[in-house]
């Protein structure tokens, strides 16, 4: 601006501008120090908030990597439990265990091998409740694991689920964990009527009072699951799973499901997958106000990310903990994640 001059001395003007006589704030001396940025985050990523999936296999000494899913591996028990110790260790708090049985034979029509008492699942539910008693143990409950068709449930000639003895028997799956010492059974079928059986099985059995029933309520159909079925080898072997899991624009279909799942004695919600549906976890929040909201970043996204890493798109700690962030930004309180062995490493940095 021009200067003004009185005589010979020069007086230089000076500008205000309005905007500055009426900011409320400067918003940047808010998170200028790397601590302030962790304080504006409305929900802290913590250990606590991070649940590890693991696969285990009925081979009790395995360790084979997953070529599809990056430093993940399908364990046997007598090797997951050494590992799972080291990670208690850095602050790990929860695992969800998936069953995958390898032996020939062991898979049917009705999925016997999922509460099997020798079997992958119960072995290392006892196994971890003897080594690390202080560990959350989840179990998921479904039946593609088991099922010699891959599907989630007993079926029809035609391939349709049978919704009655498909609940009956996930429910005996769910009790039998719980008997073994599971603190939480989520069951990921998308079986309609499922939640209610099983927390009726709880009941009964006497132990709804120490497992948590923690629903797939909004499990989405989609391309994301490849890694965990080469991981779980749960691929269908006909058709799909489109009948049962939710379509990817089914966001009132999700909410219908949360409402259902909390009237049928659902202690928590589980969103799936995460990154495309973080609306639906918004809507689990708004709906499921007073239980907790889980949400599973799956295989595909979770290789998405490493695939982009190596390709030098991302840098791989910055977009996991971005990723991360979005959910609790959405609105979870929990995070399924294949990322919890490095978060319990690089929450320490921090």
């Amino acid at each position: 601006m021009a200067g003004l001059f009185n005589g010979t001395k020069k007086h230089v003007a000076t500008y205000t501008d309005p905007a500055t006589t009426e900011i409320s704030s400067i918003l940047q001396g808010g998170y200028h120090h790397p601590l302030l940025r962790q304080w504006q985050n409305e929900r802290q990523l913590t250990k606590s908030s991070l649940i590890y999936p693991l696969f285990i296999t009925d081979n009790e000494d395995e360790v084979t990597p997953i070529p599809s899913l990056p430093k993940q591996n399908r364990w046997g028990v007598n090797k997951v439990v050494p590992y799972v110790e080291s990670l208690v260790a850095k602050g790990l708090k929860a695992v969800i265990l998936f069953g995958v049985p390898l032996a020939e034979g062991s898979k049917d029509e009705y999925g016997t091998a999922a509460d099997d008492p020798n079997g992958p699942v119960i072995s290392t539910i006892r196994a971890l409740r003897k080594t690390c008693p202080d560990l959350f143990i989840m179990c998921d409950v479904c039946m593609c694991e088991y099922t010699s068709h891959g599907h989630c449930g007993i079926l029809r000639e035609d391939g349709s689920i049978i919704r009655e003895e498909s609940v009956r028997r996930l429910a005996a799956i769910a009790v039998n964990y719980a008997k073994a010492g599971a603190h939480c059974v989520a069951p990921s079928d998308m079986v309609d009527g499922r939640v209610l059986a099983i927390k009726r099985g709880l009941i009964d059995a006497s132990l709804a009072h120490q497992c948590m029933l923690m629903s797939y309520s909004a499990k989405f159909s989609g391309n994301l699951y490849g890694p965990f079925r080469d991981a779980a080898g749960s691929a269908p072997s006909f058709g799909d799973r489109k009948c049962y899991q939710l379509p990817p624009g089914g966001r009132g279909l999700a909410r219908r499901a949360i409402v259902r799942d909390l009237a049928e004695g659902a202690d928590a919600i589980m969103v799936k997958p995460s990154t495309f549906y973080l609306d639906i976890v918004s809507d689990a929040k708004e709906i499921a106000k007073d239980v907790p909201i889980c949400t599973y970043q799956v295989s595909g996204e979770y290789a998405m990310l490493h695939a982009a890493a190596e390709k030098g798109v991302v840098d791989l700690k910055t977009i996991a903990f971005e990723a991360a962030y979005g959910c609790l930004r959405a609105g979870a309180t929990l995070i399924v994640s294949y990322f919890t062995p490095d978060f319990l490493d690089w929450l320490d940095e921090l």
